[in-house]
């Protein structure tokens, strides 16, 4: 280790690059998405730094294209598990020896890769394989995942440096030592930066990983693979498997050393896994108490008050609610809107709606591609079905069309019921619902708004007057861990809006702070007494 006090490149957000016609991004990663198309890839676990094929493929095709065939990848099976676990174990003690600083240059190292070399080629595979825009997969793959590595780096050193006092004749420390075991991440298909800052910030803090990534993500995941041993990663720090999520789940969660759960999917799974963790707590199956956790689900809303700019509104709608599909657990799916504004807000909206152009998104001019895949489209336009045959509902925008890709156009519902399931459930798709409530039950509609559903992970809150804004803060303080005023509940930034929701939404350890970071660390407080008492009588009993 150096001997100096080293400090970590400063952390900025990167730039959102445009993608506008004539630019070079979007002419580089018009190349980058010709090449990845134009050949398959074969995509297998990787423990302890090889390959493992096991013969048992899985094809990967394009949500928005049915005849593009992306590859294929290899199911693991649970003794693959297993394997990965060793891997993680043999690998601790080195890595978990390295200075702090010589693992954050590896993740910096990734970071400047992605903002050069592999930029376009990351956007592309996300765009390939998980059918976001150009501008989505921007966001996410390129921005999004660079800031995680950047700022992770700098909130580690923050971590680091926050001592405990030490008055004259002692010196205490404070050493933030990795979790004693592996951890397990669990990652979904929607984000391409949350499938590779679940495994690498506990890697930051010093910890091995065993990687299951979704399996409509498999085909990102191979080149975030490829991105970290490009950046340096040892071999046996973070094992990818593919498999079956509840085989690999419960492999992993049976094991001694399992000592941490880094999570992103839905509540139910989330709540099984901690039910499993619980018994085997309770049955003396670990060395330590697993640490968990979890973001989940949503059913994230849109408030307006009577003063809300109506144009503003419409625009957070269409963009919270539609943007990549609705498949973001911070998507806009209910709103509520007082009467006055139901139809200025409606002529703005409807139109807007019609101008969307839904379809392959190598076609820069749509603005939405596929939903992930069949069972989605499938669960999704049911529920369009029965809302078009409910009375209570008015399906005023809707429309699917599954003949090339899985294409479920932006939706729009209208019910008197604010418990309808359409105002409750999470759908994960381009469906939002609306409850007008009369402009004078406005303090009923809050309370609605606050206990209609169990979740609480985003929510927005449209107003001019800044009593309402100010009264909605209160009102509404526990409904949403990330709360936006006069904008869309979609969005967070690293380091700016850190991310995450309490209740059914998860642990609230908010992604993008030092917050997060401090889950994967367990903290041995050390104290030295320069001159300790010789004497062991203390003054008061002198008599």
């Amino acid at each position: 280790m150096l001997s100096a006090r080293l400090q970590v490149p400063l952390a900025i957000n990167e730039p959102v690059l445009s993608y506008a016609p004539g630019t070079p991004e979007r002419a580089a990663l018009t190349r980058a998405l010709d090449e990845l198309s134009s050949r398959e890839v074969e995509v297998s676990s990787f423990i302890a730094g090889r390959e493992v094929r096991t013969g048992d493929v899985v094809e990967m095709r394009a949500p928005h294209r049915h005849d593009l065939r992306l590859g294929v990848w290899h199911r693991a099976k649970g003794e693959h598990v297993t394997q990965a676990i060793e891997a993680a174990l043999a690998a601790r003690p080195a890595w978990a020896a390295m200075p702090w600083q010589a693992r954050a240059a590896v993740f910096l190292k990734a970071a400047d890769l992605l903002t050069t070399k592999h930029r376009q080629v990351l956007n592309a595979a996300t765009m390939l394989g998980q059918s976001k825009t150009a501008h989505q997969a921007e966001i996410d793959a390129a921005c999004e995942l660079i800031d995680f590595w950047r700022f992770n780096a700098a909130f580690a050193q923050q971590l680091y440096s926050d001592q405990p006092v030490s008055p004259p004749g002692v010196w205490n420390q404070l050493e933030l030592r990795p979790l004693e075991g592996f951890v397990l991440a669990v990652t979904p298909f929607n984000f391409t930066s949350i499938a590779a800052n679940l495994p690498t910030a506990p890697a930051l803090m010093g910890n091995t990983v065993v990687w299951k990534p979704s399996i409509n993500a498999t085909y990102s995941a191979h080149f975030i693979l490829a991105l970290l041993r490009e950046a340096g990663l040892p071999d046996g720090v973070i094992n990818l498997v593919l498999g079956d999520p509840a085989e690999t789940v419960s492999v992993a969660l049976a094991h001694r050393d399992f000592a941490g759960l880094h999570f992103t999917g839905s509540t139910e799974v989330f709540q099984s896994m901690w039910g499993t963790v619980g018994a085997h707590v309770a049955a003396g199956r670990y060395r330590s108490f697993p640490r968990l956790v979890g973001e989940t689900g949503g059913k994230d809303f849109i408030f307006a008050h009577a003063s809300a700019d109506v144009d503003a509104l419409a625009v957070a709608v269409l963009r919270g609610a539609y943007e990549f599909q609705g498949q973001k657990c911070s998507a806009a799916s209910r709103m509520y809107i007082p009467r006055s504004l139901w139809k200025p807000l409606c002529d703005r909206l409807l139109p807007m709606i019609d101008e969307v152009r839904v379809g392959d998104v190598r076609d820069f001019g749509n603005f939405m591609g596929a939903v992930i895949d069949g069972r989605a489209y499938e669960r999704l336009t049911g529920r369009v079905k029965a809302a078009q045959s409910d009375a209570r509902c008015e399906v005023l925008r809707a429309g699917a069309d599954d003949r090339e890709g899985w294409f479920v156009r932006p939706t729009l519902v209208r019910t008197d019921d604010p418990s309808h399931p359409l105002m409750r459930d999470e759908l994960f798709g381009p469906v939002a619902t609306a409850f007008v409530y009369d402009d004078d039950r406005y303090e009923d509609a809050l309370r609605l708004c606050d206990t209609s559903t169990p979740y609480a992970l985003t929510g927005a809150f449209f107003a001019r007057d800044r009593g309402a804004i100010e009264h909605a803060l209160h009102a509404l303080r526990d409904a949403a861990g990330n709360f936006y005023i006069n904008d869309k509940p979609t969005g967070a930034v690293v380091a700016q809006q850190p991310f995450g929701g309490a209740r059914s939404s998860g642990t609230n350890d908010k992604a993008g702070s030092a917050q997060n970071l401090s889950r994967w660390v367990s903290a041995r407080a050390i104290k030295e007494t320069f001159t300790p008492p010789t004497v062991w009588r203390y003054p008061f009993l002198a008599t």
